[in-house]
């Protein structure tokens, strides 16, 4: 991956910082955890996404009425994303100092844990046994109604 620009300049540069921002922040297990919620999940993304819309677009030096007019919010939404008074906010701020001490890193969540992997692949196995008996039943039938049309014609 190029490297990610901290203090942005241009187009480019904005975009790439606001996708790892945005990524990375999605795939924190806090956040990942919230996204479980359907309720929740449209809300979450939407929020993520502004404030790490408006973090690089600060960190590029742009002012908060230029921030909201480019991404279509009020400035006391931009202020209260960039001031981390809301938890989207708090979060996307958190992410890029972690960016800024660590580097940048996509932090890909654990996989699931074994018991749950066990008891899907029990359930896939036994999906496909029960797939595997149907396409037998198909078959027997599709020969019993080709010889019944034999017998007919």
């Amino acid at each position: 991956m190029s490297e990610i620009p901290l203090s942005p300049v241009g187009r480019e540069q904005i975009h790439k910082l606001e996708a790892i921002l945005l990524v990375n922040s999605i795939l924190r297990p806090d956040v990942l955890e919230e996204l479980k919620n359907p309720e929740e999940r449209i809300t979450w993304v939407d929020s993520l996404a502004v404030a790490a819309a408006a973090l690089a677009r600060e960190k590029a030096k742009m002012t908060v009425p230029r921030i909201a007019e480019e991404l279509g919010r009020t400035e006391a939404t931009i202020r209260n994303h960039l001031q981390g008074k809301t938890r989207a906010g708090q979060i996307v701020r958190e992410t890029y100092e972690r960016i800024a001490r660590e580097g940048v890193t996509i932090a890909l969540p654990s996989g699931a844990p074994s018991e749950e992997t066990a008891r899907l692949r029990a359930e896939l196995d036994e999906e496909r046994r029960r797939r595997e008996e149907l396409q037998n039943i198909l078959e027997n039938v599709k020969k019993t109604l080709t010889q019944l049309l034999n017998q007919i014609g």
